[in-house]
């Protein structure tokens, strides 16, 4: 059996968690499948079973609003993907940029498509600020895609509870499959290169934060907690990609109010490789994920494998990744129940996670026992090989 991957994400071109769940799954099914990947970007590599080719997008002939030019990429995209022949046996999409090819390629070759779910459209309405009236688009592909898909993985029990939820799709068709984590490649690491490249003091502690500037990762939660944190400590917030300008220039300027008043925030404004990201979770005291809305969370993973201890928003597949109380500490959310999701008292919210985050920062022995036990829940529970031989028993009931 052979496999074709779609997906707006594949190295180098990643700036989510998706990306990184493509770009390991795909080299770990290649171990004993043939694994084709298209994607958006110029890569254009073979390796084994490993076939990957990135497609390019010409906008200058684009006359559409700025916020349409992704929707419409994503279209004509997809179309290349299907007019280079496709000889796999079955379609696998990820993300809903992707979702227009896999309907193209089970209509018009008839093979089975399968939808990994990473998110999903209707919990993330942050998104019309980034996409305009795209944002509807978005929306219909994905429940179009969704509801005619042969099967749908979701990475978190969560996350399949909101697949039955919103879409009309029979419970058999979803199955769990966790996102994983590659031990080798994220553990504890003695250098420093990357903290004093960035301003950082190696021999004070710091609480870190990385990921993308947007509503749906919290940042701007975790920057209004600043005030009710404790000062012997540093605060590293490794946060960039904005999806808009306007949020951007919200972060900017909540950033520079918080400086005011403590001098030991670093800003890392771009997006690191894996190399510098495992330095800075190695050497954390704590790391933070705020999220609003996390239908798995990778990114504590890769932080627990470095055996850091989390302090993570009780949202989402974090509960599934994150153990309260063993790994780390697990903070209640009070959020509305319909768009825009955010907290119903956002100082209640920053208040607690500060009151968290100040109680390891204040326990070194019991961050290394949070480090030690997420670190072994990483290896023992998040490898890639369990992942991807799950996904293939999950193929093969599709011939």
């Amino acid at each position: 059996m052979k496999v074709l991957f779609l997906t707006n994400e594949y190295p180098p071109h990643i700036y989510g968690g998706a990306g990184v769940h493509v770009s390991y799954l795909s080299r770990e099914l290649a171990k004993s499948m043939p694994v084709e990947v298209r994607c958006f970007g110029d890569q254009d590599f073979e390796e084994g079973n490993l076939k990957v080719r990135g497609f390019g997008l010409d906008t200058s002939d684009f006359t559409c609003p700025k916020p349409l030019r992704s929707a419409f990429g994503a279209v004509r995209r997809c179309t290349d993907f299907n007019t280079t022949n496709i000889d796999a046996d079955l379609v696998h999409c990820h993300t809903w940029y992707s979702h227009f090819g896999g309907i193209l390629a089970k209509l018009n070759y008839g093979i089975p498509l399968v939808i990994t779910v990473h998110s999903l459209e209707p919990l993330r309405p942050w998104k019309r600020e980034q996409l305009g009236g795209g944002y509807d688009f978005s929306l219909w592909i994905e429940k179009t895609a969704l509801e005619m898909a042969n099967a749908i993985i979701a990475v978190s029990g969560e996350t399949k509870y909101d697949i039955e939820r919103l879409f009309d799709v029979d419970p058999k068709r979803v199955r769990v499959i966790h996102n994983g984590i590659d031990p080798k490649e994220y553990r504890r690491v003695d250098s420093t290169e990357a903290l004093v490249r960035y301003g950082i003091d190696p021999a004070k502690p710091y609480l870190l934060f990385v990921g993308r500037i947007t509503r749906q990762k919290g940042i701007m939660d975790l920057v209004r907690a600043i005030p009710f944190m404790d000062r012997q400590f540093q605060i590293v917030l490794c946060a960039a990609a904005p999806d808009t300008p306007e949020i951007a220039e919200e972060m900017k300027n909540a950033v520079e109010k918080a400086r005011i008043k403590r001098s030991d925030i670093v800003w890392i404004d771009e997006m690191v490789d894996r190399k510098t990201a495992t330095e800075l979770y190695s050497h954390a005291a704590v790391f933070c994920c705020p999220s609003i809305y996390e239908p798995f969370g990778i990114i504590n993973l890769e932080a627990m494998a470095c055996e850091t201890p989390v302090v993570a928003s009780a949202v989402g597949g974090i509960k599934e990744v994150v153990v309260d109380g063993e790994t780390g500490f697990l903070v209640p959310l009070e959020q509305m129940k319909e768009s825009p999701f955010e907290p119903t008292n956002p100082e209640k919210f920053a208040r607690d996670l500060a009151t968290r985050i100040n109680q390891l920062m204040a326990d070194p022995k019991l961050r290394e026992k949070f480090g030690k036990a997420g670190r072994k829940r990483a290896e023992e529970k998040f490898s890639w090989s369990a992942i991807a031989q799950k996904t293939k028993a999950l193929y093969a009931t599709l011939r």
